[in-house]
């Protein structure tokens, strides 16, 4: 027997990032994956469609989902204030369906977790640019650049037909797959980035900390198994552990096989860090160093203090507990 083939329909004429998003998110779905596509604004095509996004006025979760209409404040979840576009709309019911197409998983505690990630990561800006939020509280803030045209919504926009060129339905339409593709790749990668590789980076530093004190009894240095982005997973396993700050040095091997002792910025954005390398190392490199230091095999100290390395990791340990 012959799998049924689903219809999607959304509306015809100018498009926006949103509804080329939610359009894409749907086809990742093996359901829909061959799915026709409609772009309509006429009642009797939403009424043949199995689902309607984006236009229609109506938000059920299950076939309708348009944001449009009066009296419409749906968000993902209590902590989000930020009203839903189609996007957010089409990933609130069907995003953790999708991320586990996409990273091939069916782990539910892995899917709940990105599942928040991906909406405050990548969703929510969508959302909110549809709904017209600004991201500053201080509406008179000025930024030092302009960004429009790098932003996703706005190569969207730019996608549709120039207003002094043909307009006719046809090129509506085959630009709206061109824009859905765009955002649909862009979807893809930060997902298959947060689930392939961010989420296992985060396993590594929360396996070091939780091992830290069979590193030192100070429990303030970590050292990675392998080297992985540990900043951010840092910061947020102390958060949950109420140990904030605490860390004062990560060690890890380099690509070159040596080590490295980085310190603690104090913030992911801070050039500032929690205990810098000692100021009379700073700058000095190899024998010069090994000496000024007191620790065989040194390779160097960056002469602002936040990152050192030494051929081992027993001689990167060592410089971490003589900082401390």
């Amino acid at each position: 027997m012959a799998s049924q083939i689903f219809r999607i329909c959304t509306h015809s004429g100018s498009f926006h990032a949103d509804e080329s998003l939610a359009v894409y998110m749907l086809r990742l779905l093996p359901r829909y994956q061959n799915s026709s596509l409609v772009r309509s604004r006429d009642p009797a095509q939403w009424e043949q469609a199995d689902i309607v996004v984006d236009v229609g006025g109506k938000y059920d979760g299950t076939k309708f989902f348009d944001h449009h209409q009066r009296g419409f404040e749906e968000t993902f979840n209590e902590k989000y204030a930020t009203k839903l576009s189609s996007a957010g709309l089409v990933y609130k019911h069907f995003g953790k369906e999708i991320i586990g197409e996409v990273i091939q998983s069916k782990d539910e505690s892995v899917l709940e977790l990105l599942y928040d990630k991906i909406y405050k990561e990548f969703i929510e800006s969508l959302d909110a640019n549809d709904n017209g939020v600004s991201k500053y509280d201080n509406l008179t803030e000025k930024a030092k650049f302009n960004d429009r045209n790098i932003t996703l919504p706005s190569l969207v926009s730019n996608l549709n037909p120039h207003w002094n060129a043909e307009q006719s339905d046809e090129d509506f339409d085959r630009q709206f797959l061109i824009a859905s593709e765009l955002m649909g790749n862009a979807f893809v990668n930060v997902v298959k980035n947060y689930g392939l590789s961010w989420l296992p980076a985060k396993k590594i530093v929360e396996d070091s900390f939780n091992q830290r004190f069979e590193v030192d009894k100070s429990g303030k240095i970590l050292v990675l198994s392998q080297f992985a982005p540990w900043k951010e997973h840092l910061y947020e396993i102390e958060k949950s552990n109420d140990k904030e700050g605490e860390i004062l040095y990560v060690l890890f091997e380099d690509s070159g096989k040596n080590w490295r002792i980085s310190t603690v910025p104090i913030t992911s954005a801070s050039f500032d860090n929690r205990k810098p390398l000692p100021e009379n190392w700073r700058g000095l490199r190899d024998d010069a160093l090994s000496k000024e230091s007191g620790v065989e095999g040194c390779v160097f100290v960056h002469a602002a203090g936040f990152i050192g390395g030494a051929k081992t990791k027993d001689a990167v340990l060592q410089l971490a507990r003589l900082s401390l």
